[in-house]
């Protein structure tokens, strides 16, 4: 699989590429030139798995030569080993036709732990290989940056600085940024707000020459591995409700596009969706 960007004036990478990459030097976002399909059969076939199996079975096309099958089955388990639920993502039944898809049972309690539990243990394999280390820079609300230094607090290889709106955030949130010991990870809270936060991030990423100084790599929503390993609950939630014979309609909670744009990628691979409502604050 190889990935190209979305302003189409960047090196084509590959899967472990894009994802140590983040921003496009072009300045687009980094995304894979096609959808694989995943027939009908397949998608049934999913019924009755673990969340485990089914994250394999759904993101191992995208993942191409990067990982061996063991190292990429070994980072899926141990990212969501901690979890405080056996079904992971669990669907409870609201009303006739209407269920909920709790995705709090990570350890920060923020559905972004599914995708940054995945990506700190990709990480951590791809960078030992080569013998690299990284800075990550985010910009966070609250959930990104709690999600984030706990998934890679602690990892040899990386760095971890974390931007946050001062005053802006939760008070658990800030303190899950800004309690942790460990040497790697630092929250940062700066004046301003959110949009000021991910301006300064996009400011570091266009300076080439201290993003090559550094290593600057990106965990928010420009990474399509953090898209892609949110494409799986859909995928699990679908077909406990009797996906592929029966189509669903998923409304999600909408700031930057990256959970709802998974939708659409599991759509794109066959999964019968009928319809991705946009849910906003305004």
């Amino acid at each position: 699989m190889r990935y190209v960007s979305t302003r189409g004036a960047a090196p084509v990478l590959s899967f472990g590429e894009a994802m140590l990459t983040g921003l496009a030097r072009d300045g687009g976002l980094y995304v894979p030139e096609g959808s694989p399909a995943m027939p009908p059969d397949e998608i049934a076939g999913l019924a009755g798995l673990s969340y485990e199996e089914t994250a394999y079975r759904v993101m191992r096309p995208f993942v191409g030569d990067t990982f061996t099958d063991a190292e990429f089955r070994g980072a899926i388990d141990a990212a969501y080993r901690g979890f405080g639920h056996a079904a992971r993502a669990p669907l409870v039944q609201l009303a006739p036709n209407h269920f909920l898809l709790e995705l709090f049972h990570g350890p920060t309690l923020a559905f972004k732990d599914f995708a940054m539990q995945l990506i700190g243990q990709l990480f951590q394999i791809a960078l030992a290989r080569d013998g690299r280390r990284i800075t990550i820079v985010g910009a966070t609300s609250g959930d990104t940056g709690s999600a984030a230094i706990e998934a890679f607090r602690g990892l040899d290889n990386v760095d971890v600085f974390i931007l946050f709106p001062e005053g802006r955030v939760s008070d658990v949130q800030r303190r899950q940024m800004t309690t942790p010991s460990e040497a790697n990870v630092h929250a940062l809270a700066l004046a301003g707000d959110f949009d000021d936060c991910q301006a300064r991030l996009k400011d570091m990423f266009n300076d080439f020459a201290f993003r090559d100084a550094v290593g600057l790599a990106g965990v928010n929503s420009i990474n399509w591995a953090r898209v892609l390993a949110q494409v799986v609950y859909y995928f699990t939630a679908a077909v406990s409700l009797g996906a592929p014979e029966r189509a669903v309609s998923f409304t999600v909670p909408t700031g930057n596009f990256g959970d709802i744009f998974a939708g659409q990628i599991a759509k794109r691979m066959g999964l019968p969706v009928e319809r991705l409502v946009i849910a906003t604050n305004q």
